[in-house]
């Protein structure tokens, strides 16, 4: 399931998108999901919990995928 993500702004980062989208309810539970190699950014494994992802970045965890669309780029 893919699903676009509109965002404010020049960035968001990877572990605020895993919050804003349910995935995980803490910081502490997006760090350890990104640690566990199981969220990729642009088909790799992430690797870094404040990633900034920006105007087409997608994020996949499980089946579920996200496209970062922003609505102030400037």
């Amino acid at each position: 399931m893919e699903k676009k993500v509109n965002v404010s702004g020049e960035f968001i980062q990877l572990n605020q998108l895993l919050k804003l989208e349910n995935v995980v309810s803490s910081g502490g539970e997006a760090k350890a999901l990104i640690e566990s190699g199981k969220v990729l950014v642009n088909g790799e494994k992430a690797d870094a919990v404040r990633k900034k992802l920006r105007q087409g970045d997608t994020v996949r965890v499980g089946h579920n995928v996200w496209v970062i669309e922003l609505t102030d780029v400037r």
